[in-house]
């Protein structure tokens, strides 16, 4: 009698510790996914709400180019650019600027973005493009706007860069506004966005530029990104 009770006791405690580890392991689990919803839901959060513009640029692998004036230091250069935003909060490009660089004489001449739209001659005389003003990109979009690019002011040199059949050095830079708020409240400007690539001037015709422009390839005919340049 003694020993059957004190079988039943130890199968009672068994029983009981069973259960109790039943009910923590059960617990535990709950608490595990639980943890594992919030950190998800606040990735989703982050992500879909939070982030910050994250902006690329994206250049084709044809440009074009001009130089209609004589006597003047005038150069238009032509850039189709993509911008995409990967981010979840609106990022805005104040400005747009080119260096470009001959490597023959190491000299560099500095353009601005100035107007948007197709360029010839005609269109020059009858002022048929869109003045270039900042640009604004909502989350996950994107925008294609082909620039026209100018020399940046008189006392830019050489009078005349681009004329030399043979390749070209182009850095395209973009400056960002600045964030309102990041994920911590902070704000803060982002640091400019570039773009390094080749392009080659295939011949010189100054009577190209009478009705339209002289297109300028890479090497390659590959596009160039600010995430895998040239």
């Amino acid at each position: 009698m003694v020993l059957r009770s004190a079988t039943k006791g130890i199968q009672d405690g068994s029983d009981i510790a069973v259960e109790n580890a039943s009910r923590f392991s059960g617990g535990l689990g709950a608490t595990l996914l639980s943890a594992v919803a919030v950190v998800f839901s606040g990735y989703s959060l982050w992500d879909t709400s939070l982030k910050s513009a994250e902006l690329e640029v994206f250049v084709p692998r044809v440009i074009y180019y001009a130089s209609p004036y004589s006597n003047s230091n005038f150069e238009m250069i032509s850039v189709p650019v993509t911008i995409t935003n990967e981010g979840a909060q609106t990022g805005t490009v104040l400005q747009m600027d080119l260096a470009v660089t001959d490597p023959r004489t190491k000299q560099t001449k500095h353009f601005y973005a100035a107007e948007l739209g197709v360029w010839s001659m005609e269109r020059t005389r009858t002022r048929s493009y869109t003045g270039f003003a900042p640009l604004s990109l909502a989350g996950r979009t994107s925008r294609t706007e082909s620039v026209l690019f100018y020399t940046r002011g008189d006392d830019e040199k050489p009078e005349q860069l681009i004329r030399e059949v043979g390749p070209y050095e182009f850095t395209l830079t973009l400056t960002q506004a600045e964030n309102k708020s990041d994920l911590f409240g902070t704000g803060g400007r982002p640091k400019p966005i570039s773009v390094s690539f080749e392009r080659v001037l295939p011949f010189y015709d100054a009577r190209s530029f009478e009705t339209g422009t002289i297109f300028m390839p890479s090497k390659d005919w590959q596009t160039s990104s600010s995430t895998t340049t040239d």
